[in-house]
């Protein structure tokens, strides 16, 4: 399929709303108008949206485009090199406020841009949160988007939290990485070229991470404290029977609508 060519930046070129939409149907966006109408605005037109629009159609993110995402209700700062929040990490957020109403300490690994922790920290009063990434990228996009409400640690999982939330943390959350190393490849371009591999690639079965994840939350969850995990229903099985070998007591959530799965463990109550 030939790929249409870029807007020109003369005056007379300047792209019009219906020649945004076919440039990005064109291109291959399934929801052109909604796009079109969202660049648009973020631009107020001219040269900033012929400029947005050649970037859409060459397949970077619209959220990257438009420099945020929006998830849980809430607009989340996102930039190049950033995983994209998705929809369906809301019900891990919804799992994980039906679990504890008004935690004193919570902890997001793999956090991202923070969006799950902008989340929580929006359900949740007098949390002390804290967030953690390997991504200097993402970690910087997580200050942002968290503020002063949230401590948002640079490192691998576990290494970079204080030893004082050991044993203190009443609810943990990780959406790591969890997709294949063979079946990344066959991911959208919008996430296998713009997005970082670390935030995707989960090893040769997805689980690498998750089970690193799984394997530490027993000696950072309080007694009756939960962790939250996201995951495709294929690796269910693994993941529970990790759960169970990690002293966590297993369960599943799973939202049809979404296409999402969480796996929850809690640790045994004290005694």
């Amino acid at each position: 399929m030939s790929v249409p060519p870029p807007f020109s930046p003369s005056v007379s070129s300047l792209p019009s709303l219906p020649a945004v939409v076919a440039r990005l149907r064109a291109a291959g966006c399934v929801f052109a108008e909604d796009e079109a109408a969202l660049l648009v605005a973020g631009t107020g037109g001219g040269e900033a949206l012929a400029a947005s629009v050649a970037r859409r159609a060459a397949g970077e993110p619209l959220e990257h485009v438009l420099g945020w995402a929006e998830f849980a209700g809430h607009r989340v700062e996102v930039g190049p090199g950033v995983f994209v929040p998705r929809r369906r990490t809301e019900f891990l957020v919804e799992r994980a406020v039906r679990l504890a109403r008004s935690p004193a300490v919570a902890v997001d690994l793999c956090c991202g841009s923070g969006a799950v922790g902008v989340a929580l920290l929006a359900a949740w009063e007098h949390v002390e949160l804290h967030a953690a990434d390997l991504d200097p990228r993402a970690v910087a996009c997580a200050r942002r988007n968290l503020g002063p409400a949230a401590v948002v640690h640079e490192g691998d999982l576990y290494a970079p939290l204080p030893t004082r939330l050991r044993g203190r943390v009443e609810v943990l959350v990780a959406n790591a990485p969890y997709v294949p190393t063979d079946a990344v490849a066959l991911l959208p371009t919008e996430a296998r070229v713009h997005e970082p591999a670390t935030a995707l690639d989960g090893g040769a079965d997805g689980l690498t991470v998750l089970r690193r994840v799984i394997a530490g939350a027993a000696r950072w969850l309080a007694p009756g404290g939960s962790l939250l995990v996201e995951s495709s229903e294929r690796q269910r099985p693994a993941l529970l029977d990790a759960l169970g070998a990690g002293g966590l007591l297993p369960s599943v959530a799973h939202c049809a609508e979404r296409e999402a799965t969480v796996l929850i463990g809690r640790r045994p109550d004290a005694g």
